[in-house]
């Protein structure tokens, strides 16, 4: 996915359309994601018809909220958090994602000199690692939709200090909700 432009299949097609191309979809629209794949795929099979890819998005969305509210699903917490640590790091110099890459571009061409933004990278760094270190399993996800790398680490800062994994479990599921609809838009466009 890293090295190709993705596309979407018409919406209607969707659910007749093969597990290759259903995880390809996925991986565009969110991370890859063994997990997800997992979770999705057999959902989607039970809709017969989605509106829009919007409608899918809220609707994958809706099955990660399940199951990080899910005591019945074995290992619930493992699946959920390898979907959300499918994304990459805020900050990272290698992003497999082409999609990723392109949204974290504006992130890390923070103004400034060149010692300046090494000092925001090595915070950012730092903050990662805190960030990980007090939500074992997890990584921080945010929609940047153009927010500047100080005021992203601020948020950051500010979900590391609230320390309630649950409440982050939410926030990055809607992170990543949010950032697939803006993807879908985006490629929607480009077709």
């Amino acid at each position: 996915m890293a090295s190709t432009a993705a596309t979407l299949p018409p919406i209607s097609s969707l659910p007749a359309n093969d597990d290759e191309t259903l995880k390809s979809v996925l991986d565009a629209l969110f991370e890859p994601s063994a997990d997800l794949h997992a979770l999705a795929i057999p959902t989607i099979r039970g809709v017969p018809n989605f509106a829009s890819y919007a409608s899918l998005v809220e609707h994958v969305g809706d099955s990660m909220s399940q199951l990080a509210q899910s005591s019945a699903v074995p290992d619930a917490r493992t699946k959920l958090h390898g979907i959300l640590g499918s994304h990459p790091r805020l900050g990272e110099k290698k992003v497999e994602s082409a999609q990723s890459r392109a949204e974290q571009a504006h992130l890390n061409a923070s103004s400034g000199g060149s010692a300046e933004k090494e000092e925001e990278a090595a915070r950012l760094k730092a903050l990662n690692e805190e960030y990980e270190a007090r939500f074992p399993g997890l990584r921080y996800v945010v929609f940047v939709n153009g927010r500047s790398r100080p005021a992203v680490m601020q948020n950051m800062r500010e979900r590391i200090d609230r320390g309630d994994i649950r409440a982050e479990e939410q926030e990055a599921i809607q992170a990543m909700v949010d950032i697939a609809l803006d993807r879908a838009k985006k490629l929607q466009a480009a077709s």
